[in-house]
């Protein structure tokens, strides 16, 4: 039976915290996908007839992994959906990259021109005709000897953006062939994790701040334990 990691859940949200190489809903491949798993999960655990409802609220890269929202009631769903459109949903993420960036802490503004064709983005400092203005912030946290772990908090949500805008400064993720890292990571991951998610509860206006548990990985609990040390 596929057990998720559930960081969070009560009668409106579920909020699961996605493996790498998972995916979220369903795509060409035709591979089994999270939402399909996680309806059959919650008709087991509350035994409940017919099907279940279980809407998709925002969506990860198959190689990253980290925290995802799902809704368990239309209600939730479409509160949801309106605290993303105006930007009240603040996502921060951790990226292990190849090299050190260029300063400690940074706003990154380019434009990214999508490539349909080759499921990539292409970054350009440069306005250009079909591109998208992408902005991120992003704070060095912790250096290990090859690697270094960086936190970015996303101003506005582009395809591949994290990947893209750190490729361009020089700073591919681990693992991230697609834009520059040298090498693969063994499960086929991306070293980049939906670290945490802060927003107010769509119904009992609760203010949530959820964190994803790091990777079993001595690499992301090197970096992270340095980060600790240094505070």
């Amino acid at each position: 039976m596929y057990t998720p990691t559930i960081v969070y859940e009560d009668n409106h949200l579920l909020v699961v915290s996605k493996r790498p190489g998972e995916i979220v809903q369903g795509d060409k491949t035709g591979d089994r996908s999270m939402l399909d798993d996680l309806k059959d999960y919650l008709k087991q655990k509350y035994n409940k007839p017919g099907n279940v409802f279980l809407g998709l609220v925002h969506r990860l890269d198959r190689p990253v992994g980290g925290l995802v929202i799902f809704a368990k009631t239309s209600k939730a769903l479409s509160r949801m959906n309106a605290l993303f459109q105006k930007g009240q949903v603040h996502k921060t993420y951790w990226a292990i990259v190849a090299n050190k960036p260029p300063r400690s802490e940074e706003l990154l503004t380019h434009y990214l021109l999508r490539n349909e064709r080759q499921n990539r983005s292409y970054a350009s400092l440069d306005e250009r005709p079909g591109s998208k203005r992408a902005q991120l912030t992003y704070r060095h946290l912790s250096s290990a000897e090859h690697y270094h772990l960086v936190e970015v908090e996303l101003h506005t949500g582009r395809h591949h953006q994290i990947r893209c805008q750190l490729s361009a400064i020089g700073c591919p993720i681990k693992g991230d062939l697609k834009y520059g890292a040298k090498r693969s990571n063994l499960d086929g991951s991306i070293s980049l994790l939906s670290r945490s998610l802060r927003f107010v509860h769509p119904v009992s206006s609760e203010e949530l701040y959820l964190e994803a548990p790091l990777p079993n990985d001595v690499l992301w609990q090197t970096l992270q334990q340095r980060r600790a040390a240094s505070l």
